[in-house]
């Protein structure tokens, strides 16, 4: 069973606009009953962005910020955007990793993630792994990642943890410790102020 979601996955919720996303929530975030999203991402990677924002948005009701439509960040990258990322890093309640191949390679990305670590590890942070379509979970680049940082991923119902019981069917943030899997439903690591 793949454990890695294929790019296109979530092309189902797409239909969203981003430019939603694209509004600083810092000042939204302490007086919101919304769960705040930081998505890192590749500005190449839209199209995925777009149906992995519309899932989170449309099925755990949080409020997402993405910076590549951003209209307040410089047109140039510079010391500002560093700045301004470092912000709405913080501001925000949570931060996921659009962890596609070419994520994985951008320094910026990877600039972000280790912002986001800084601020947000263990437990306010993830990737969202994403495979180019029709290869192997082995042929992911962030392979690594997954053995570091919380990641989310979908149970079938078939798993079990370690105790023997079934893993309920969903979606749930998974949490390499110790040679061990931790799972928690991504709506309980989603829910404002609940964190496992």
């Amino acid at each position: 069973m793949s454990i890695i979601f294929e790019q296109g996955a979530f092309s189902r919720y797409s239909k969203r606009s981003l430019n939603s996303a694209t509004a600083p929530i810092s000042e939204i975030s302490q007086y919101s009953a919304k769960t705040t999203v930081f998505i890192s991402h590749k500005h190449d990677d839209l199209e995925d962005l777009q149906g992995v924002l519309g899932f989170l948005e449309d099925e755990y009701q949080v409020k997402a910020y993405i910076d590549s439509k951003d209209s307040s960040m410089p047109i140039t990258t510079s010391a500002e955007t560093a700045i301004n990322l470092k912000d709405r890093i913080r501001g925000c309640d949570r931060f996921i990793l659009l962890a596609t191949n070419g994520a994985i390679e951008s320094k910026w990305c990877n600039w972000e993630l280790g912002f986001g670590d800084a601020n947000k590890f263990p437990d306010r942070i993830a990737i969202f792994p994403l495979k180019p379509k029709g290869t192997y979970d082995y042929e992911y680049k962030g392979n690594e990642y997954m053995q570091i940082y919380p990641y989310i991923k979908y149970s079938d119902g078939t798993e079990k943890y370690s105790s023997g019981q079934q893993i309920e069917r969903g979606y749930y943030v998974v949490t390499p410790k110790d040679g061990k899997s931790i799972y928690c439903s991504l709506k309980q690591w989603l829910s404002k102020g609940s964190i496992y």
